[in-house]
């Protein structure tokens, strides 16, 4: 798995390079502003193969917009949205870049020199003051200056007039990870960027300019993905929602590329090495910092020795007649992952039912509390799901009767909401094996003071994320809280956290199905029931969980989940 860093983290590993000698703030603004171009070049390598002739830098003091009347006549005619890439053979590129008054503006310089030296027509907005600029900022300040103007923020020109419509790159250098608050002066900055940059996805696809954002497009929080908030006190607050066709980032991806709006917004993000290899990026404790889950976690082939009970057995309780069909999804999904055995443990009314839809699954009649005290003498049965489709009523009498036996416990659905009127109840019955595995409506539910401070809108940075939500929880509760969602947030109390993100390539829109919730339900139970710790199962389940959607695609039910297993097994193995 990689990391996924806060901006004080980021900040960290960069100052201890820095103290260490190995490398200076200067060079790092440097190697961050290439590490823009290259992204560019790689992303449209169209820009990187225009005719010779017009490659050459321009004169300085020389108008941009001439060279490019010059170049085509049919570029200041159509208007730049229009363009294709067959309009952009042999014509000059443009860019223009926007610089804040931090760092991020300080790669913006850098990309500005870096482009003009390969021929590109350039223009620079400052927003803020250059005498305020951070030292290495300032420095490459002046070196651009020693090529070319920098204007102060003019509304009319990057939002009515030709620059932005002539542009082929609008590069967003100005706040990046660095925001700390939503700006409200230059309030009409903000505006501009929203009405000329709050595109859709299909319009960022095929027209002219293309954004490109350093770190993050501005106005995301990086430390929760969320826009901040701007507006006036006495109005109400709009968030900004700016999105860029390529966001590039350094070192390793921040929280707010995977979660929430961030990844939205971002579109695509591509991180480049600056360099920050070294023993200063061991600073941070493991506990501290955010996992991407991106690859299975030590999921281990059965032995040609081993038998059926050596690989666990799990039960899963159901609901009454007529509601039977999320246990059995479970069950199915705890099967197909690995466990050895899987028993439905079934009120008598529903034992009929089940009995006609099962065949490598096998029955317990469980009615009451009493009848699962006599099940669970079984010390062979250890996994249990409960909450799929059980029933409010007849998931209090058995969670705590299921918890009192300290199994490894998967909690979903009726589970949770059994104990919304007082979820103190439940947490005093947890014990560090057990999952919860709420969506946002279970979470509010159980933790009402946690999820609405997530729900608050943030008007400031760093805001409060889903990690911390899913943190705080989990302290709470005492065991691991898996957080559903396309950015799912896996929790240990002891701090130890993962995002396992259905976003970018990973999108999976189709697992929003009835019943795929227990399905991930039944894989973490089968994962327990194999002799995982609660952390790795839940997040080895989740990844599955999105591999199983991506393998089959649209057109997916809850039911093709557990059968995709095997494919992705194989894939795994090849």
């Amino acid at each position: 798995m990689s990391e996924l860093l806060t901006a004080a983290q980021m900040r960290a590993i960069e100052q201890a390079a820095i103290e260490s000698g190995e490398v200076t703030g200067l060079e790092l603004m440097e190697r961050a502003g290439q590490g823009v171009v290259e992204a560019i070049f790689e992303e449209w390598p169209e820009f990187a193969e225009e005719r010779a002739a017009a490659s050459k830098p321009a004169q300085i003091g020389a108008s941009p917009r001439s060279t490019l009347k010059a170049s085509t006549g049919r570029f200041a005619a159509k208007g730049g949205s229009d363009l294709t890439p067959q309009d952009i053979s042999g014509m000059r590129m443009r860019a223009v870049v926007l610089c804040g008054p931090g760092n991020n503006g300080g790669d913006g310089f850098v990309v500005a020199r870096l482009l003009h030296e390969k021929g590109w027509a350039v223009e620079v907005f400052l927003c803020g003051d250059a005498e305020k600029l951070p030292p290495d900022a300032r420095v490459n300040y002046e070196r651009w200056c020693a090529l070319g103007e920098v204007e102060p923020y003019n509304r009319d020109k990057t939002r009515d007039g030709e620059v932005t419509s002539k542009a082929s790159v609008f590069v967003d250098a100005l706040f990046g990870t660095g925001l700390t608050r939503a700006v409200t002066q230059p309030k009409e900055l903000y505006w501009d960027v929203h009405d000329r940059w709050g595109l859709s996805k299909a319009r960022l696809d095929g027209l002219f300019p293309k954004i490109v954002s350093v770190d993050l497009p501005s106005g995301v929080c990086s430390d929760s993905g969320m826009a901040l908030v701007v507006g006036d006190n006495d109005e109400d607050g709009v968030a900004l929602d700016v999105k860029a066709n390529l966001t590039v980032t350094f070192h390793r991806e921040k929280i707010a590329h995977r979660l929430a709006h961030g990844a939205e917004a971002c579109v695509r993000t591509i991180v480049k090495d600056i360099g920050l290899n070294g023993e200063h990026c061991n600073t941070i404790s493991s506990t501290e910092v955010v996992q991407l889950v991106d690859q299975t976690v030590g999921f281990p082939n059965k032995s040609d020795q081993a038998h059926k009970f050596s690989h666990g057995h799990a039960l899963i309780l159901s609901g009454g007649s007529g509601q039977t069909g999320a246990a059995r999804l479970a069950a199915r999904g705890a099967l197909r992952i690995g466990a050895g055995l899987v028993t439905l443990g079934v009120p008598p009314n529903a034992q009929q039912e089940v009995a006609c839809q099962i065949t490598a699954l096998m029955l317990k009649r469980v009615a009451d509390g009493e009848r699962l005290c006599e099940v669970l003498q079984d010390d062979r049965l250890n996994a249990l799901c409960l909450g799929p489709g059980m029933g409010v009523e007849r998931a209090r009498e058995l969670v705590p009767v299921a918890l009192s036996y300290k199994r490894a416990t998967v909690l979903d659905a009726d589970a949770l909401s059994a104990f919304e009127d007082d979820p103190n109840e439940l947490f005093e019955l947890l014990h560090e094996n057990v999952v919860l595995t709420p969506h946002g409506g279970e979470f509010a539910r159980l933790f009402p003071d946690i999820a609405a401070k997530l729900a608050d809108p943030p008007t400031k940075g760093p805001a409060y994320s889903k990690v911390d939500a899913t943190r705080e929880a989990a302290a709470r509760a005492g065991c691991v809280v898996l957080f559903k969602g396309p950015d799912t947030v896996i929790a240990s109390p002891n701090g130890q956290c993962a995002v396992n993100a259905a976003v970018y390539e990973r999108a999976a829109p189709w697992l929003a199905t009835a019943g795929s919730g227990d399905v991930l339900a039944g894989f973490i139970t089968g994962l327990l029931a194999r002799g995982f710790a609660p952390q790795q199962a839940a997040e080895a389940a989740a990844w599955l969980h999105v591999e199983c959607a991506r393998a089959f695609g649209p057109g997916l039910i809850a039911e093709d989940l557990p059968e995709m297993l095997p494919q992705v097994f194989s894939k795994l193995e090849a």
